[in-house]
């Protein structure tokens, strides 16, 4: 599909149906012209709305919009006002039942799709403002805008720097109007205890984005500029400190909700949040049977790595349980004690990048982006939590870098602290995340994914599909023979799958059958080879969140299945190069449209 003109597209929209254009009878090469123009003129109406419903999601979104690359509401913050959101409310029901009257066969196969990813969005805004109502209950609604609102704006240069403390100063000025609505909508009956203690806890955090990212750059401005910017910030520090005695004295003691969200609930958010096929039911059932496949496997590994050595614990043929898991600890004891010093985590991240990207173009597995990837330090109010992460530039935005972001160890962390943490995220693991989060995984992904035409399906990009092809990518490399086929790294690879699969279990078993803190660690650290800490921390993303943790496996098993079927179809004709360039050819939908799209089937 080619991206047509907002001014096109609006004078066929606004130039009616064509009506009263004559019946054709001039035959088939005239019959087929017709057809083509009337595609043409649906696709022109549908790319019309398309634009105007991205349009609306940026009026109402001003956060969104900065994060996409739109540029034009960085001076707004979103409302969660009664008016403003019974106002998304009806834009919403407007933009669906328009999008529904739309007749499928008139469109070409990319709007076909670009049309059922954006209904789905719309129904999904329907089913959280009416029927989840996180506005009511979930005070993580109001920190994240909050942080968001600001890093959006300054953790990147798309505009010059006066240009985003401007409007970084007018975001300012809205944020305590923000907590002032978060204390009028939250309901602390509805707030559960977990959700409270985590926003109390977090709720300085904004002020330390503004000191990290706006503080130091307050020269930039002069005169009236630099004295509103300086009153914003104090005029924020007072709103932090009110807020914070409301959380403290009003919200945390009187918590009561539930976190569990409940089967009902649970399956409506996931079908909207996947766009799968799959359901709850499958999704559970074949995560099971992965995680055991993957346990044998596992084993497998193990006794190649242990063979011959003195020390190694009994790995028969048949082992016991007990013998299974004592032979994987032992094995992935090994790849721990290979890990970077504290203070060489960000120049072992720059190495393994190196050598992701130099294998992937070496053995000629996907077309290289010339989009720019660049290492930077993470900032300082995100470490803690893991080593590296992707931070993409917006889709909207153009010639801006990929951060491939990495942590250093904090300075104030104890050698115990750093040993721990390290021991997950050992050598090989480094080089995982750099295979995961970069190369070929979310970086070369999304760069593919930007240069799409449609801007709608860039946007509302599929995070099943986005999660899994950076899972699927893990695999892969280790199947083409990564780090020369060494089976420490191919068991390192392994475990770290594992944590996807244990993800959807998780979080099923949280919020539809009452999985217990002592469950869940069982499952993380026993069965999946997790380190407790990091355990520990999952269980409380767990009772944060719901119907995100399943993104990943889902995302992963769909491009399985999908390429296994490119595989049967192409027999000896198939090439890996060809399939992977395919697939990253549509953009970024859910995988399922991949597939319609890949084998011509019908759009699902």
């Amino acid at each position: 599909m080619q991206r047509t003109a907002l001014a096109t597209a609006l004078a066929v929209l606004l130039g009616g149906c064509m009506a009263d254009a004559p019946a054709d009878t001039a035959g088939p090469a005239s019959t087929a012209a017709s057809a083509a123009t009337a595609q043409a003129t649906a696709d022109a109406r549908f790319e019309a709305l398309g634009a105007e419903v991205l349009e609306a999601l940026f009026v109402l979104s001003p956060v969104t919009a900065t994060q996409a690359g739109n540029h034009a509401h960085d001076a707004e913050l979103d409302d969660y006002s009664a008016a403003a959101r019974r106002h998304l409310v009806d834009t919403s029901r407007d933009l669906l039942a328009r999008l529904e009257a739309l007749d499928p066969g008139s469109l070409s196969r990319a709007n076909q799709v670009d049309a059922k990813i954006l209904a789905n969005r719309v129904r999904a805004t329907l089913w959280e403002v009416e029927t989840a109502q996180s506005w009511a209950w979930d005070p993580q609604v109001y920190s994240q805008l909050a942080g968001g609102a600001i890093y959006s704006l300054m953790a990147r240069e798309f505009a010059p720097l006066p240009e985003r403390l401007r409007s970084a100063t007018a975001r300012m000025e809205k944020i305590p109007g923000l907590f002032a609505q978060a204390r009028e909508n939250l309901d602390p009956a509805r707030v559960p205890e977990i959700h409270a203690q985590t926003v109390a806890r977090q709720n300085a955090g904004v002020l330390s984005l503004v000191d990290a990212l706006v503080v130091p750059h307050r020269d930039a401005l002069s005169g009236e500029d630099r004295r509103r910017l300086d009153a914003a910030i104090e005029g924020l520090r007072a709103a932090v400190a009110e807020h914070q005695v409301w959380l403290d004295g009003t919200l945390v003691p009187n918590a009561r909700g539930e976190f569990r969200i409940g089967a009902e609930q649970y399956d409506a958010k996931l079908a909207l949040a996947l766009d799968s096929g799959l359901g709850r039911a499958e999704i559970r059932q074949r995560a099971e049977a992965e995680l055991e496949r993957v346990r044998t496997a596992m084993y497998a590994t193990a006794r190649e790595v242990l063979a011959g050595r003195v020390d190694a614990p009994a790995t028969p043929d048949a082992p016991t349980p007990a013998q299974q898991q004592a032979a994987i600890e032992a094995a992935l004891e090994l790849a721990y004690a290979e890990r970077p010093a504290r203070e060489a985590v960000v120049e072992t991240a720059r190495g393994t990048l190196a050598q992701a990207t130099e294998f992937v173009r070496r053995h000629d597995l996907v077309t290289l982006p010339d989009a720019p990837v660049r290492i930077i330090l993470m900032p300082e109010f995100q470490r803690g939590v893991a080593v590296a992460y992707c931070d993409p530039p917006g889709p909207l935005d153009s010639n801006l870098d990929t951060f491939f972001a990495v942590s250093p160890i904090p300075d104030d962390w104890s050698e115990d602290q750093a040993n721990s943490f390290l021991r997950e995220y050992n050598t090989r693991m480094i080089h995982l995340l750099s295979i995961h989060e970069a190369m070929p995984g979310h970086y070369l992904q999304l760069a593919h994914a930007n240069a799409y035409a449609s801007p709608l399906r860039a946007v509302l990009y599929s995070g099943p599909f986005v999660e899994g092809w950076a899972v699927y990518t893990e695999r892969m490399m280790t199947e083409a023979g990564y780090l020369d086929r060494d089976p420490l790294f191919r068991l390192v690879q392994q475990k770290f799958y594992l944590r996807s699969i244990a993800n959807a279990i998780l979080d099923i078993g949280v919020h539809v059958e009452g999985m217990t803190r002592e469950e869940a660690m069982t499952l993380m650290v026993d069965k999946a080879f997790q380190q407790e800490r990091e355990a520990a921390g999952k269980w409380v993303r767990a009772q944060l969140t719901s119907a995100q943790l399943p993104t990943y496996f889902v995302g992963a098993q769909e491009h399985f299945d999908l390429r296994a079927e490119a595989e049967r179809r192409e027999g000896e004709a198939f090439d890996l190069k060809r399939y992977h360039d395919r697939v990253l050819s549509f953009g970024s939908p859910p995988v399922r449209y991949v597939r319609a799209l890949m084998f011509d089937q019908p759009i699902p």
